[in-house]
């Protein structure tokens, strides 16, 4: 068996029980900042795992064994789940329900490109596609047939900042120069940009748009969140592994194996991807819940940020070849690998010159680093063109991004933009920053191919196709040379790389990522929750609740019957496809009450600080937008007379000296109010945390005490999610009573379990357990009775303040069910009278419910 055939993963075995460490002591180990775990100079991160932070997150694994792992994952294909899924649409490209699909995406072309290729397979099944990315790639994207919306950003900045912080802790030299600062206000710009993706209409032709789903490259953070506002399903894709695994480490993680071997290698791996999320969620946590609370959502707690993906249970397509990473086994059915992303190869004709240059001698090598950004271009070029004439081969440079070029070589060419397709089939072998779909097309076509990484899923890429041996261990961009990039051109034109190429090539030719991903997509989707009752072939946005009725409703289902008054919006009520409850999820009472009181503290400190520091902040910007609109008055003051002579005679100090006094004192009271405006919100921050005393101290010790059991191995049922104040009065008279009866049930449950596995020391440890019980689940039910109630109508109240997205939701529902009604063929008259068949239907079903109900009891 060969090396990239085995999968190991190995038993846990058990972890010391030590004390937790101290949020501050994870916090620091987290961010790098213990001798323990360091940050290395290209930004990634060494992770030691004899660490207390380590072995503390090493408890949370669940318990994976299975000593048929080498074995089942060389041959590991998609869940039982997902193929029986799957098979209902695999035959053709249908699909019920026609949806509305967003799909977010944030990177360079490179990662734009395989999505425009899934875009495609969509509108084949009949769904409305929307592209949300970079404004630069409109023409991109609105060529291949593709609705575009922009989202803000500069991909061009945003790939620079990446060569110059590869990993997640930023350079000393981008924290001076700025970069941090410019990267957050272009995250915080395309936050916004993905959300306006979701609900606004087309820029250019007007036609509204609300999606129903959203599929989104992680690195566009906005997805759950939108998904959330919405309650619409998410699907996530990606080219790098991102899901908690105990096959291969996180990507962006060295692991450093101490002495004390605490943590077996495979639990590590699983570990890595919690380290790296934590960072992550510590760069950009404060800008997503900032930006989170103009849609109206709550703050995203901070232990629950790094793993939202995981805990919503949120459906993932990876988009690489089995043939290169297969499945890991411990993923769930709704994690799958689909295969490489692959768009129709476009028609093409080389200009004269490359095919001039590609007749005139032997076949070329390839190199090129396409969107890369790279500092210093000449010296690159240098590197390249030397390592090519020691080699002695000839080498098709791309110019890229960074321009290369500007020396002169009969056996190089310097070549602009041209179809991967079609030149990796002409050149012998590839060289280039390690993209995944750049990857994916240099294997398709058998080449062997070396890797250059920057940052990213570049590394990761790099180690695969060694361990594939279709070519040298990656070189990092920072480490290339002459000597060891000519090393690398001779090792990938040797018969066994070019062999072992080929052999990858033979099994990625039988795959079809694009319509995998598409059937993945479809498959977990909660088809049940979808159609409405009137058009089964469109997605339900509406519920129509009245008396006894209660119907689903689409947009244009809902346009038609508003329209002939045969319902009003006061019955309508927002259709949730699939909700998102993310709450601060405690473990244990001690730290679950004081992480909330630290939460209170933090959030009274900031709102009496917020008094002061707003309104100067107010002041400062609207100081600096009077300046600029001096400058900009100046400037056109100026220039008036010559664009416009004679039009306008200039006025004199005196008529100008009162208007300009006018403005200013009104310019004055208004920044005056907006300062006392701002001071108000802060000192409104500060009751606001005061108030949630009350209400989240409670409700983390009720569920600390509950989840107690956890700590010693028992089960512990979870809680249903408190959306308003009726699941908060069920939750909390249904744990009164539950909690109760199982707290004084386990004073002798549990020792008679403990006898019957143990024998007398099971049953010492029984009644040690039994009354831990007791006094945990009795003490939570009791308290139950007042917080889960409690954070209910905290709940229903915030939902009644805090509803100016619900409301712009809706009308843009409305509006484009009303442009649906407007522009399509449908016979009104018959959707009134499914209307009102319906309706008796379930007014007639109720009925006899009701009447069988009344004779049950009359009979006794």
């Amino acid at each position: 068996m060969s090396k990239r055939d085995t999968v190991r993963i190995v038993e846990d075995d058990t972890v010391p029980q030590d004390d937790l460490p101290s949020y501050e002591s994870a916090t620091s180990e987290s961010l790098g900042q213990s001798h323990r775990n360091s940050v290395n100079a290209n930004g990634r991160i060494d992770v030691n795992l004899d660490s207390r932070l380590a072995t503390t997150l090493a408890r949370f694994v669940p318990d994976f064994k299975d000593p048929a792992i080498a074995a089942a994952t060389a041959a590991q294909g998609p869940p039982p789940e997902y193929v029986e899924a799957a098979a209902r649409f695999a035959d053709t490209k249908t699909f019920p329900v026609k949806l509305n699909i967003v799909i977010q995406v944030v990177g360079s072309r490179g990662d734009v490109q395989p999505f425009v290729a899934l875009g495609n397979e969509l509108q084949a099944y009949g769904h409305r596609v929307r592209l949300a990315t970079h404004d630069v790639f409109d023409s991109f994207v609105r060529g291949s047939g593709l609705e575009f919306y922009p989202i803000g950003g500069d991909p061009s900045e945003l790939m620079a900042y990446m060569v110059k912080n590869p990993g997640l802790i930023p350079s000393l030299k981008s924290l001076k120069g700025g970069d941090i600062q410019k990267k957050r206000k272009m995250v915080r710009e395309m936050l916004d940009g993905c959300w306006r993706s979701c609900i606004e209409p087309d820029t250019l032709t007007g036609r509204p748009f609300v999606a129903d789903a959203i599929i989104a490259n992680p690195p566009s953070f906005a997805h759950v969140h939108c998904a959330q506002a919405l309650s619409i399903p998410l699907h996530l894709m990606f080219t790098m592994p991102w899901s908690s695994t105990r096959a291969f480490p996180h990507p962006l993680a060295n692991l450093k194996f101490g002495e004390k071997g605490v943590i077996d290698p495979m639990t590590a791996n699983f570990v890595s991807y919690s380290i790296v999320e934590w960072l992550t969620w510590q760069g950009l946590g404060d800008v997503i819940n900032e930006w989170r609370k103009t849609i109206d959502l709550e703050e995203v707690p901070f232990s629950e940020g790094p793993v939202l993906a995981e805990v919503q249970k949120i459906p993932f397509t990876y988009c690489w070849s089995p043939a290169l990473v297969p499945k890991p086994v411990d993923w769930p059915a709704y994690i799958d690998v689909c295969g490489f992303f692959f768009r129709e190869p476009p028609k093409y004709t080389p200009d004269p010159e490359l095919a001039n240059f590609l007749a005139s001698g032997p076949t070329p090598i390839y190199i090129g680093f396409g969107s890369i950004v790279i500092d210093d271009p000449d010296r690159m070029t240098k590197i390249l063109v030397e390592a090519v004439h020691r080699a002695g081969v000839r080498a098709i440079i791309s110019k890229g991004w960074s321009n290369l070029g500007g020396v002169e070589s009969e056996n190089v060419l310097f070549l602009g933009d041209c179809p991967h397709e079609w030149l990796f089939a002409n050149v012998a072998a590839v060289f280039h920053h390690g993209g995944a779909g750049t990857t994916a097309c240099g294997l398709l076509n058998g080449r062997p191919t070396t890797i250059v990484p920057f940052f990213g899923d570049q590394p990761f890429w790099g180690d695969m196709v060694a361990v594939a041996g279709a070519g040298p261990k990656p070189i990092p961009h920072q480490q290339l040379d002459v000597e060891n990039l000519t090393e690398a051109i001779r090792f990938c034109l040797t018969p066994e790389a070019l062999a072992a190429a080929g052999e990858v090539a033979a099994k990625m030719k039988t795959e079809n990522g694009v319509a995998t991903a598409a059937k993945s997509f479809h498959a977990n989707l909660p088809l049940e929750a979808l159609p409405c009752d009137i058009f089964p072939d469109q997605p339900a946005s509406w519920e129509y609740k009245r008396s006894k009725k209660h119907l689903r409703l689409s947009k244009k289902a809902a346009g038609i019957l508003l329209d002939h008054l045969k319902i009003g919006q006061k019955n309508m009520s927002p259709h949730d496809v699939r909700s998102f409850i993310i709450e601060n999820r405690r473990w244990d009472p001690v730290t679950g009450t004081s992480s909330a009181l630290l939460g209170v503290a933090t959030g009274m400190v900031k709102g009496a600080t917020d008094i002061v520091v707003k309104p100067v902040q107010t002041y400062h910007q609207r100081s600096k937008l009077k300046s600029a609109e001096a400058e900009d008055a100046s400037s056109s003051r100026g220039h008036s007379p010559s664009e416009s002579p004679g039009l306008a005679p200039p006025q004199s100090d005196a008529l100008q000296r009162p208007v300009s006094v006018g403005r200013g004192s009104s310019n004055g009271a208004a920044t005056a109010g907006a300062m006392f405006k701002a001071s108000a919100s802060g000192l409104g921050g500060f009751f606001k945390s005061y108030g949630k005393f009350y209400v989240d101290v409670p409700l983390a010790v009720t569920d600390g005490l509950r989840n107690a059991p956890k700590l010693y191995g028992e089960k512990v049922e979870e809680r249903a999610p408190i959306t308003d104040w009726k699941s908060g009065a069920v939750e909390g008279g249904k744990h009164f009573v539950t909690g109760l009866g199982e707290g004084f049930a386990d004073l002798f449950v549990q020792p008679y379990k403990g006898a019957r596995d143990g024998g007398a020391a099971g049953a010492a440890l029984g009644v040690g357990k039994g009354v831990m019980n007791m006094a945990t689940k009795t003490a939570s039910a009791t308290l139950g009775i007042v917080a889960y109630p409690g954070q209910g109508i905290y709940k229903s109240i915030r939902t009644a303040v805090k509803s100016k997205t619900r409301h712009s939701i809706a009308a843009a529902r409305l509006r484009e069910g009303e442009y649906l009604t407007r522009n399509s063929q449908v016979d009104v008259q018959a959707v009134l009278v499914r209307f009102d068949e319906l309706c008796r239907i379930q007014e007639s079903k109720k009925g006899r419910a009701a009447t069988e109900h009344n004779m049950v009891g009359s009979q006794h």
